[in-house]
């Protein structure tokens, strides 16, 4: 459905409609989460910090955090959010600079700002601060959108981001940008012209893969993982799919997160599902991914304006994407470039913004209008 400056207020009624499906889909996969992280980290919360249940405490804070302001944000008009899209995008551009000066390395990558006890991964805030900041510049130069300069213009908004966040972290660098591209597209009435976009933005992440060793050296790894010592995890992972089978062998059975994949509970928890779950609890997750990007589609299309369909749009994109990412790093289709699955992955700032994300499109969703024809 054509993404629409405004809704036509003549003959439109307000329903007062709240998407139910969404919210019961979003919960579903966070309770599933939940479990699955628990099964995925016991082990190596026994041996690291003496509590198999570490792991899953720290999730369910967050997570129950996140739920509370998804629910404080759905009942927010999201319009409210829209004369803060600047400041939040500046913000993000602050605390992804500070990252490289003071940020906190965990595992060898340096993502993390420390806040007292806690710690806060900036890039996932960047995720939603570049959604607002992309559906502001676009309804006001919506007119103009057919223009390439105008095109161009906007996707420069964004690069200072997507080089900050991919100095420590290409894959969430390439999530940002796929939305950007995602929304420019939706907007724009000509699409030629992402032709040349299109190769403007490999040559982008060509320069990127290019700036460091090791992100050439993954590219090897990928092709050819057993002949690296850092193609371990990787094999690990396609050794728990594999021996996952049809039905998988039950849930808290896995053998390949007994320490033989690395940090199973974060970026390869698809593997153990696979393997405790088999291939049926495997097609049933992407399903309900499937399921999930199915309603912000349709509520996208049923949005009352431009604003909140950009906003639902991105929220898709980057659920997509990741969901994308996540599966075919897993499965060794592309290099592992360090992505996490959306709401069952390890990561609490990661589950809480998901959420608010989720908050987002509740209230857009709120204020869906049923167009009834026009009367002849």
């Amino acid at each position: 459905m054509p993404l629409k400056a405004s809704q036509t207020k003549e003959n439109a009624k307000q329903t007062g409609y709240v998407d139910l499906g969404l919210l019961c889909i979003v919960l579903i996969l966070v309770g599933f989460g939940l479990v699955m992280l628990y099964s995925t980290s016991a082990y190596n919360g026994l041996i690291k910090f003496q509590d198999a249940a570490y792991y899953l405490k720290k999730q369910l804070f967050a997570t129950i955090l996140g739920v509370g302001v998804m629910m404080v944000v759905a009942n927010i008009d999201y319009h409210f959010w829209e004369r803060f899209a600047v400041l939040a995008y500046i913000v993000s551009l602050i605390l992804s600079g500070l990252v490289l000066v003071v940020g906190s390395e965990i595992n060898g990558s340096k993502r993390w700002l420390a806040l007292g006890p806690l710690s806060f991964q900036p890039s996932e805030y960047a995720k939603v601060a570049v959604i607002l900041f992309l559906a502001f510049l676009i309804v006001r130069n919506v007119k103009k959108m057919g223009k390439i300069k105008t095109m161009f213009l906007i996707m420069l908004s964004v690069l200072p981001i997507v080089g900050l966040v991919g100095t420590n972290n290409l894959s969430t660098a390439i999530i940002i940008l796929g939305i950007a591209v995602i929304l420019i597209f939706v907007a724009s009435p000509k699409y030629m012209q992402f032709i040349g976009m299109g190769a403007l933005g490999v040559g982008f992440i060509a320069i990127f893969l290019s700036l460091e060793s090791y992100r050439l050296e993954r590219l090897a790894i990928w092709r050819n993982p057993e002949a690296y010592e850092k193609g371990y995890q990787t094999l690990q992972g396609l050794y728990a799919i594999g021996s996952g089978g049809v039905f998988g062998r039950g849930l808290g059975e896995s053998m390949q997160k007994l320490g033989f994949v690395p940090e199973a509970q974060n970026d390869m928890i698809f593997s153990i599902i696979c393997e405790e779950l088999g291939l049926v609890g495997a097609v049933l997750v992407i399903l309900l991914f499937l399921l999930l990007i199915w309603r912000l589609m349709v509520i996208a299309g049923n949005a009352t304006d431009l604003f909140g369909a950009l906003i639902v749009t991105g929220i898709m994109g980057h659920m997509a994407i990741q969901v994308i990412l996540n599966i075919a790093v897993v499965t060794n289709t592309i290099p592992n470039t360090g992505i996490t699955l959306p709401f069952i992955s390890y990561g609490g700032t990661s589950v809480l913004f998901l959420l608010a994300e989720m908050g987002l499109a509740l209230s857009i969703s709120s204020q869906v209008k049923e167009v009834s024809p026009p009367k002849a």
